[in-house]
């Protein structure tokens, strides 16, 4: 069975567990067979325990219940694993699409700003964080206007607004770098390994932001009141997953949100133009109100 088949399995597991109360292994068997897959207890088994020991999503049975339930609090990376699934799931769908007819394309737009460039790349530095080996490259900064070689340690790929980035340590310092992959050239994966630092782990701060940068701002509650209509769409699409709604009504649609305010955040706030306001900090309020004031005197 093709491996987008054992991914389409393990979306559909996930589904049923996530939408249903502590569904039971029945109820799991079938929801697979409603959707084209008449496969023996064995093999859901299997695909358990692949789920668990591939990407560390603990499915748990809950005797009291009578089913099975998801353990985040023992799961390692939930989110970048649905995310996966998300992203499979559509390029699987889109090429069945087109499978059924050249024609298709004539219905599917995509973002033409997304070119998506270093993916070439991608299979290395994967392999090379997976597998704890150095690297080196060339690669070109936009804020220096110039390239320059780096070696670095790599612990983590992100995906960010159609990017793709490498992070990493360089030498023996504990800050870690980020390099978008689209400027990266010349890579080359040493035979030398690293062992990577067990206090430093960049998923859990990039929980904490929004975006790649890192700032020395500590964690805070973000509190920004949107208009109703652009509240909508903020319910749809969360900005973050901390995010908490105070209030939903006529007037206003006020969330909380948990991060580590950075140039992203303003950015993203900025975003949204008049349809947003800054209720927390105040601080942070009065930075956004600047660069509104700035962008103004432009137009002055």
């Amino acid at each position: 069975m093709s491996k987008h088949k054992t991914i389409r399995r393990y979306t559909l597991i996930i589904e049923k567990i996530k939408q249903s109360n502590h569904p039971s292994f029945e109820d799991i068997k079938n929801h697979l067979y409603n959707h084209g897959f008449d496969i023996g207890d064995r093999t859901i088994q299997r695909d358990f325990n692949q789920i668990r020991y591939e990407f560390g999503i603990e499915i748990t049975y809950n005797k009291n219940q009578n089913g099975y339930y998801i353990d985040f609090e023992n799961s390692v990376n939930s989110d970048s694993f649905f995310r996966f699934l998300e992203i499979v799931n559509t390029s699987t769908l889109l090429a069945e699409s087109i499978n059924d007819g050249k024609n298709a394309l004539n219905y599917i737009s995509f973002d033409s700003n997304a070119k998506f460039k270093g993916l070439h790349n991608l299979k290395e530095l994967l392999f090379a964080a997976k597998n704890h080996r150095k690297i080196t490259f060339n690669h070109f900064s936009f804020y220096h206007n110039k390239i320059r070689k780096y070696s670095i340690k790599p612990y983590l790929l992100k995906e960010y607004e159609n990017r793709w980035y490498v992070v990493g340590l360089i030498g023996n310092t504990d800050h870690l770098r980020t390099f978008g992959i689209d400027r990266i050239e010349n890579l080359e994966i040493k035979t030398e390994t690293f062992t990577p630092k067990t206090h430093i782990n960049p998923q859990e701060l990039f929980a904490q932001t929004i975006g790649l940068v890192y700032s020395e701002n500590t964690l805070q509650e973000i509190i920004l009141s949107f208009t109703p209509l652009q509240g909508k769409y903020i319910q749809s699409l969360p900005i973050h997953t901390s995010q908490r709604v105070i209030i939903d009504d006529e007037n206003e649609y006020r969330i909380s949100i948990t991060v580590i305010p950075n140039y992203e955040l303003n950015q993203l706030i900025l975003k949204h133009g008049n349809t947003v306001k800054v209720i927390k900090p105040s601080w942070l309020a009065n930075e956004i109100k600047e660069n509104l004031h700035q962008s103004l005197e432009k137009y002055l």
